[in-house]
């Protein structure tokens, strides 16, 4: 793969761009849709809060991405764009859901709220899968020295030195870059296992039905 010096866009506006989809990752994957679980709970609105369980379930793939960033593994760049496309698919891939959706008052503000971000968050995702796209050729160790993978790096570690910072003060242990990625690798396990379930169990039953899931 051609390395990153190639690239037209230069290194500047690149960082901006990557810094700008962590910070859009932080506010559209994180925080709305943490308001969205709570607002839809307090509402007791059974479809909204399905979906946004599932989403959950499936965001998970984005923290274990996270976590093998955290300590330069080079599989976290395959699973960031992998969790932007199966959170898009999995948004809107319910038929009970979405008819449950639409049937709810278009104007009412938690189904409104919820549709605005479902698109917002779609848009968000696709692109932020292409521009993650363009960091592939950081899968070669030595390619990460190089300033274009390098400052993809550089947001995990940002997120990675307060979450040290807490887990010493609560657990009197360090939060290392090496554990980090264990515990990226344990999860993508338990991931793993739970979609290869429902690939191969739940899919050829229900189809597209979340049902209780």
């Amino acid at each position: 793969m051609a390395p990153y010096r190639t690239c037209p866009v230069p290194d500047a506006l690149y960082r901006t761009l990557v810094w700008l989809d962590f910070r859009l990752a932080v506010l559209v994957a994180v925080g709305l849709p943490l308001v969205l679980l709570v607002w839809s709970a307090l509402k007791r609105q059974g479809a909204l809060l399905r979906l946004m369980g599932l989403y959950w379930k499936l965001a998970s793939l984005l923290l274990i991405a996270i976590l093998l960033l955290t300590d330069q593994r080079p599989l976290g760049f395959w699973l960031v764009i992998a969790a932007q496309l199966i959170l898009v698919v999995g948004l809107w891939f319910w038929v009970d859901i979405n008819e449950e959706i639409n049937d709810l008052p278009p104007w009412r503000a938690l189904p409104l709220s919820l549709r605005i971000w479902r698109w917002g968050f779609s848009i968000w995702a696709l692109l932020g899968a292409g521009l993650s796209a363009t960091a592939l050729g950081c899968m070669d160790k030595a390619a990460m020295l190089q300033p274009r993978c390098a400052v993809w790096l550089q947001p995990p570690l940002h997120l990675h030195a307060p979450i040290a910072g807490l887990f010493g003060f609560v657990f009197g242990a360090d939060w290392t870059t090496s554990l980090a990625a264990f515990l990226g690798y344990l999860g993508l396990v338990a991931y793993g296992v739970g979609l290869l379930q429902w690939l191969l169990v739940r899919l050829p039953k229900l189809g597209r039905v979340a049902g209780g899931f």
